[in-house]
């Protein structure tokens, strides 16, 4: 029998073990705080760092999983983890290495709860430092946790949502940009407090709606609003240098004393008041035109799926070119986005993601403060030593919301990526939906579509789309006529009837409908090829039998003798897909064309335009290319050639390789038999009739100055189209790209 004692005793010694571990687990959920770190991120993003025992430090990669990811991301307030990097992929940390061989299995509220070595005991590196990718979502009602860090500079600003909430009288303006700010934390909308808000603060929050500055405004009419309202403060103050891209990025300011409605006795809710920039500014105010002057721009943006997006290009001595990689950040790229009239940078893209450019590398190893008007204005290396143009820089920007996708909708299809193309219209006063008719509905129009949507670009233009079931309330046509350019940011932009719908060949199952997809390949003629291989041949008639055929003669040659001579310009052209997915004749093998006479199936009946214009831009001579054999001639290294045109293969031209048409195969020219001695430009236009959806179509023109003189030609100054400054394509005359006249 157990003396009284010895039960006490043993009584003491587990109640002891249970308090302590009790004590443990309490503290284990709140006895470290998270943050994500490190360059070229977006806020969802970055470098795991943990604040442990008054110190911040970073998480070793050993062991780490997607379980462990799923635990920080929640506990940073994010539904969800996407991915996790190891080898310090967003840079290497500082300090102490206060966490390895983590073991979690993706249910604990803290990766204090998951298994490791415990704090600080480790044998890892920084070049091991681990990162993790977060959806964008945040967790409905999350409360974050701030007391542990509270007092360190280094906390960042962690709310589940941001809004500028519009006063009634501007809800209706498109975009909303200017409003109170409030922030979304534990569940509800706060404000916040204007005591020690700064210009650098708002300047954050309108980069992140999409808008390039903040702008002073009006006061007072939000004093008395304000002073009628009922607030909600939130509890701290924000401190933003001004750089960040969000506001997540800014650190996190002093507490505020909550004190009933006094939490902000000097001050009010905060009103932020930003400037749209050009593309998306009300067209009705003189204010913003005077803003905007249209000059010749110094940067743009080439090769982008969506607004906002692209390779980045400077035009440096009138000629335009693209930024090496080296050193490029989240800094620059915002530069660039502010310039061009949107937001703050969401991402800087590296390793030609855009697709390659072409022509210089005007700038290497740029660093920028931030705060530059243009990208021009920062510093960066003049010598792009060693930067080819699979290092080309790009950018993704934030845009304001417009709405667009509302408008407008993909119906019946397999996928969210393809469907009959729906309008929202009004109609006798009141918003119907209906479909677009078909009747001129090409590739071009088709990539606004897809662009509106933000799905991309388009692989496909439907005339007829009786295979996809959409809403039968929506079978009306609602818009005719449709005419793009492809610049526009939404279908309504574009030319059409208006509210008279004219549609010859009905409606139906001939309703208007696209694909889209992500990527799309961007062909690009080698202007240098063409330069040098350029001559005058004279060919008999009758060994041109075949060309002849095919429509490859001037039409003075269906009456010509068959011993009499036929003179032809000829060259080489080397056509080099730079785009991000290969270039495919539209339609399949089955729907090819055999031309006895040459033995070749014609894959598209015309792929290249050959033309000889006067210098006024009237044309005197034109040849065509059909793609008789699209093929991978050439391939960059350690790129596999795809495509093969013997014994009937697949055509196509993969990335980064290219097709060469050599300057002695038939049709490679433009008969100039009845051409007069002078001055002349020689124009090349490839896919000109859009048949197949590229990413960029102002490069798909080449121009060359020719001369003459009734024996011998000259051809010189040959250029891709977009490749110079706007003065220098204006001694060109004609188009400046292939939007050809037939359209």
């Amino acid at each position: 029998m157990l003396q009284p004692a010895i039960i006490h005793c043993l009584l003491s010694t587990l109640l002891c073990m249970w308090a302590l571990c009790n004590a443990q687990s309490d503290s284990s959920t709140s006895v470290i705080q998270l943050r994500l770190a490190g360059e070229k991120r977006k806020h969802y993003e970055g470098r795991v760092e943990v604040f442990y025992n008054g110190e911040w430090g970073t998480v070793c990669d050993d062991d780490f999983s997607i379980y462990a990811a799923q635990v920080v991301c929640r506990e940073l307030g994010f539904v969800d983890a996407e991915s996790w990097a190891p080898s310090a992929k967003y840079g290497k940390g500082e300090g102490r290495i206060w966490l390895d061989n983590l073991h979690c299995n993706g249910k604990e509220k803290s990766l204090a709860q998951c298994e490791s070595n415990g704090f600080g005991v480790t044998d890892c590196k920084h070049s091991e430092d681990v990162g993790v990718v977060c959806t964008q979502k945040r967790i409905p009602g999350y409360k974050f946790i701030r007391t542990q860090a509270i007092n360190d500079e280094s906390l960042t600003v962690q709310v589940e949502d941001v809004r500028i909430r519009a006063t009634y009288s501007q809800r209706k303006r498109i975009p909303i940009s200017e409003g109170f700010l409030e922030v979304k934390d534990g569940g509800k909308w706060r404000q916040i407090c204007s005591e020690g808000w700064t210009e650098m603060n708002s300047r954050v929050i309108c980069g992140m709606y999409g808008f390039p500055v903040e702008k002073r405004f009006n006061n007072r009419p939000y004093k008395l609003l304000a002073k009628r309202r009922k607030k909600n403060y939130w509890g701290f103050s924000v401190n933003c240098t001004g750089n960040e891209a969000d506001l997540s990025e800014c650190k996190l300011g002093r507490e505020i004393v909550m004190k009933g409605n006094n939490t902000c006795e000097q001050g009010m809710p905060v009103v932020v008041s930003c400037v749209p920039g050009r593309a998306f500014a009300p067209t009705v105010s003189a204010g913003f035109r005077k803003a905007y002057r249209v000059e010749q721009p110094l940067v743009r943006l080439k090769g982008g799926a969506m607004i906002g997006e692209g390779r980045v290009e400077v035009l440096k001595n009138g000629e335009w070119g693209t930024v090496c990689d080296d050193n490029w950040n989240i800094r620059a790229a915002t530069v660039v986005c502010r310039e061009l009239g949107y937001g703050s940078a969401k991402e800087a893209l590296t390793g030609a993601r855009m697709g390659q450019g072409i022509g210089p590398v005007h700038m290497n190893e740029v660093e920028c403060s931030g705060f530059e008007k243009s990208l021009t204005e920062c510093h960066f290396n003049r010598e792009a030593v060693n930067c080819n143009h699979d290092e080309d820089a790009a950018v993704r920007c934030n845009i304001p919301a417009m709405g667009f996708n509302n408008r407008l909708r993909l119906s019946g299809g397999r996928n969210p990526y393809e469907g009959r193309v729906e309008v929202l219209a009004e109609r006798n006063g009141s918003l119907v939906w209906g479909t677009v008719c078909s009747d001129s509905w090409g590739t071009v129009e088709a990539m606004v579509v897809c662009r509106q949507l933000g799905l991309g670009f388009a692989s496909h233009a439907f005339q007829e789309t009786w295979y996809w079931e959409g809403d039968s309330s929506a079978d009306g046509i609602v818009m005719s006529g449709a005419r793009c350019s492809g610049t526009e940011l939404s279908l309504d932009q574009c030319l059409h009837h208006g509210k008279h719908v004219h549609c010859p060949r009905g409606g139906g199952r001939f309703a208007a409908g696209v694909s889209c997809t992500r990527t799309a390949p961007d062909l690009v003629l080698n202007a240098q090829h063409v330069e040098q291989t350029t001559y005058l041949e004279d060919r008999p008639m009758y060994v041109l039998q075949c060309a002849q055929e095919e429509r490859c003669l001037s039409s003075s040659a269906d009456k010509a003798d068959a011993s009499s001579y036929r003179r032809l310009l000829r060259f080489s052209s080397q056509i080099q897909n730079n785009g991000q997915s290969d270039f495919r004749p539209l339609s399949g093998p089955q729907s090819w064309v055999w031309h006895e006479c040459h033995r070749h199936y014609h894959s598209m009946e015309v792929f290249t335009h050959y033309d000889l214009l006067s210098v006024n831009g009237t044309k005197v001579a034109e040849g065509h290319k059909a793609s008789f054999c699209l093929e991978d001639t050439h391939c960059e290294e350690g790129i596999q050639k795809r495509y093969e045109c013997a014994n009937f293969g697949a055509q196509g031209i993969t990335v980064g390789c290219s097709d060469t048409y050599r300057h002695d195969i038939d049709c490679q020219w433009i008969d100039i038999t009845d051409v007069k001695p002078g001055d002349y430009i020689l124009q090349v236009v490839i896919n000109p009739n859009f048949e197949v959806a590229e990413s960029d179509y102002t490069n798909n023109v080449m121009k060359c100055r020719s001369r003459y003189d009734g024996q011998r030609i000259w051809t010189y100054n040959c250029h891709i189209g977009g490749s110079l400054n706007s003065e220098t394509e204006e001694t060109f005359p004609g188009l400046l790209t292939n939007q050809l006249s037939h359209r």
